[in-house]
Order: structure tokens, then sequence, then C-alpha cells
């Protein structure tokens, strides 16, 4: 027996708040930091509410001038969004790529640079990694947070 046109609308009807739950990057939550050397670079994100996200980054370094960041992870009509917001820029989005739990990954193969953002829970620590073609050369950078207490 064929399901009915509105048992199969009401299944997908209950079955969305699950989907629109996952995944979850409440772990990115919180104040972090990573010092090395003269250059101190912190990211601050709030907590996920209706489903969102919103971070700032800071990075500072002497005789620079500080560069901030905005971010947000949102639900997307493309799908799951991480985009970076920089002075100067216009923003840049990247999509989620499904993979491991403990992992966020975002990519964007038609960016400049980076194509990919990745965040991932280390230990007590957040590993980040941005990564991509550069001038047709392969480029990345890494970084590890540490709670900022």
């Amino acid at each position: 027996m064929k399901p009915s046109a509105f048992a199969a609308a009401a299944l997908l009807l209950t079955a969305a708040p699950a989907l629109a739950a996952e995944p979850d990057f409440s772990w990115l939550a919180g104040k972090w930091i990573e010092v090395d050397g003269p250059r101190t670079t912190r990211e601050v994100w709030h907590a996920p509410l209706d489903g969102a996200m919103s971070g700032v980054g800071q990075y500072s370094e002497p005789g620079k001038p500080p560069r901030f960041e905005m971010m947000t992870i949102t639900a997307e009509p493309a799908g799951i969004t991480f985009t970076a917001y920089l002075k100067g820029q216009p923003p840049a989005a990247f999509l989620y790529e499904p993979g491991e739990s403990g992992v966020a990954s975002f990519v964007n193969p038609d960016h400049d640079f980076p194509q990919r953002v990745t965040y991932r829970i280390c230990g007590e620590d957040i590993c980040g990694r941005i990564d991509g073609k550069q001038d047709g050369k392969d480029k990345s950078v890494e970084w590890r947070y540490r709670r900022d207490r």
C-alpha cells in the first residue's frame, strides 16, 4: 500500500526539526586564544541560538594594525553555511561538508583563498585550518586555540 501524499508530507514535517538540529557545532562556543610569539589571535563564538551561531576574531601583531573578522554559521537555502565578513571584502560563504563528529568543515571552491575552513575538537582545544590554492599553489594555515578563561 502506498502512503498518501498527506502522510508523506506529515512524515517530512515531523522529520524536519531533527534534520535542522544536525549538525551540532555547540562545541565551538566560547572564548579561544592562540599566542604565537608576538602574535595573538582570539576568537569568540556564541552558543547556537535558533540554529545560528556568530563569532568574531581578532588578530594582533606588534607593528601591524589589528585585524578583525566577523563570522556566522547559519542554515541557508543552499545548506549550512559559514560566512566570513572581513573589512574591505565582500562576505565569503562556505558550505558545510558533512563528516565526522567534532569536525566542522566548510568549502567554497570558487573563493580565492581559502577554499576550505575547518574547525575540529583537539582534546580540550580547538584546532583550525584554512587551505586551498593560492596563485596555483597549495597553501594552508593551521592554528590551535586553547580556551581563554
